[in-house]
């Protein structure tokens, strides 16, 4: 029988953005090799970079935009599996954002295709309307709930 605990020998650094204007929040439908999750703009620290030139770059490959870093705002505080790869430990370290160049809302949903197996589709949503089941990934649970909390 299978270990249902596989042993984690590796981490996995993910560094994300949260942008909020007018009380809303930009998230992000993604689709990655046939699994789709909604999450928030970011992803994966690249060796021999910092965790502000990984959200930069992060958010200018999606977007195609700059952003400005505002603050931290959260880092996991617990255990995480990765969702992808059951041996690989994660850690999100989540900061508020601007996106000085980003277009109106109304100029939302923007599709992004990076391949044909992979595709970003980035809307606005109000904060306090937000369902915790429309996010797929534990960690941004915790920072919806902790977004809900707080007035902007």
């Amino acid at each position: 029988m299978p270990d249902p605990f596989p042993i984690t020998d590796r981490f996995n650094i993910r560094v994300y953005g949260l942008c909020i204007k007018n009380n809303h929040i930009l998230m992000v439908n993604e689709v990655m090799n046939g699994f789709e999750f909604t999450k928030f703009p970011g992803g994966g620290l690249e060796f021999g970079e910092g965790l502000l030139e990984c959200l930069h770059r992060e958010i200018e490959e999606e977007l195609g935009l700059k952003t400005t870093i505002k603050e931290h705002y959260y880092t996991t505080e617990f255990f995480q599996r990765s969702a992808f790869k059951q041996n690989e430990q994660l850690l999100s370290v989540y900061y508020l954002i601007d996106l000085p160049e980003c277009p109106p809302m109304e100029d939302f949903p923007i599709i992004n295709y990076q391949s044909a197996d992979h595709r970003l589709n980035f809307f606005w949503r109000p904060i306090k309307s937000v369902q915790y089941e429309e996010v797929t990934f534990p960690i941004d649970k915790i920072i919806l709930e902790k977004l809900k909390s707080r007035t902007y």
